[in-house]
């Protein structure tokens, strides 16, 4: 029972140190070996927790740990507060090593990489930490959906509540570059478009842009109260990024689904306008061929016209003034292309008829 209560000390001393700048000194397999500390004492938790005699003897050895002397009743607790915490111990180190300016910038990409892992086989007998934030999440996307109307009008966000998290997190972490130096958020964003596997960063990304703009709150909080934290205006810095990364750009138009676009572009008009240029260069690549009947791409890479069509045909379901936006651009491409009725003459004429508008 000893060396137990003394790992829990120890570990509740190293979950106090994750919150000061001690943690410049920590590489990825100091953050390696903490998150394996954390998930030995989960499995404690699950072990032991419904041995009433066991679970209060860990706690009030807890409790007596920050305990100051002459203090009376239950002390502040920089490290785990309760035994309950310790189901938990793996979220909340993580939580706090991110939102943590002072983490290198090697652990930081680590502690990333077990959020963003990409394609893989899951290990059955082991929880991960991105499953273990999963059922966080669901259990946070409950209480958004009851306290801000805004995520009604927001379906992507309601169905992958994981992702959700992951774009809280991306975005408190440029809250906290932002405020170290000037031009952190940039060189951040750069560094994981480049690390973290692409596809999935930036489903990450369209979910951070959708999010409603509040006051970021500590996500370490979330653990303890139970309530949600929601970003401040570094969605702005993201927006800024994006815009600013012709290439990343292309990637988000080209590989996200449409109606998340639609989604974002209806919350931004900057991009909406970006979104609508690439998709009008996009159509201006296609030919059509009279043995086939329909617009083909010359190089191997040119948007096939189905897909066209279907990323037109979602804009042109947003309301306005997005909707209006799009048949406006949509008329004035075809009135520069000739304003031809005939189909097969003009992309323009053709996607304005597959779209069920009169030119």
């Amino acid at each position: 029972m000893e060396p137990l209560l003394q790992h829990l000390e120890r570990f509740s001393e190293v979950l106090a140190v994750s919150r000061t700048t001690h943690v410049s000194t920590w590489d990825p397999a100091t953050v390696r070996r903490a998150l394996q500390w954390a998930r030995y004492l989960r499995h404690i938790h699950k072990r032991f927790g419904r041995h009433a005699r066991i679970s209060k003897a860990l706690e009030r050895r807890l409790q007596n740990q920050w305990k100051q002397p002459g203090d009376s009743g239950p002390a502040p607790a920089p490290g785990l507060a309760n035994f309950q915490a310790l189901g938990h111990c793996d979220q909340l180190l993580s939580l706090r090593l991110l939102a943590n300016p002072a983490l290198g910038g090697a652990s930081f990409h680590y502690l990333l990489q077990q959020l963003f892992p990409g394609p893989g086989v899951p290990d059955a007998e082991e929880e991960t930490l991105q499953g273990s934030l999963a059922r966080l999440a669901r259990r946070r996307a409950a209480i958004h959906m009851l306290r801000f109307n805004a995520y009604g009008e927001n379906p992507v966000l309601q169905e992958d509540s994981l992702m959700k998290t992951q774009a809280e997190l991306l975005l408190r972490r440029l809250q906290e570059v932002g405020e170290a130096e000037a031009g952190g958020p940039g060189r951040l964003l750069s560094s994981l478009w480049e690390r973290l596997p692409q596809n999935n960063f930036l489903k990450v990304v369209a979910a951070a842009l959708l999010l409603p703009p509040s006051s970021p709150r500590p996500q370490e909080e979330e653990l303890e109260l139970g309530s949600p934290r929601t970003p401040g205006e570094e969605g702005q810095e993201l927006l800024r990024w994006l815009l600013g990364k012709s290439d990343v750009m292309v990637a988000f138009c080209r590989s996200l689904p449409a109606g998340l676009l639609t989604s974002v572009a209806g919350h931004h008009a900057e991009l909406s306008r970006a979104y609508l240029g690439l998709l009008t260069d996009w159509g201006r690549q296609l030919r059509y061929s009279l043995q086939k009947g329909l617009w083909i791409g010359t190089e191997s890479q040119d948007v096939p016209w189905e897909e066209l069509l279907s990323r037109f045909q979602s804009l042109c379901q947003a309301p306005p003034p997005l909707k209006d936006e799009v048949f406006t651009a949509l008329k004035s491409c075809k009135a520069q292309d000739g304003d031809f009725e005939v189909p097969g003459l003009s992309i323009w004429t053709d996607l304005l008829l597959s779209l069920g508008s009169s030119a």
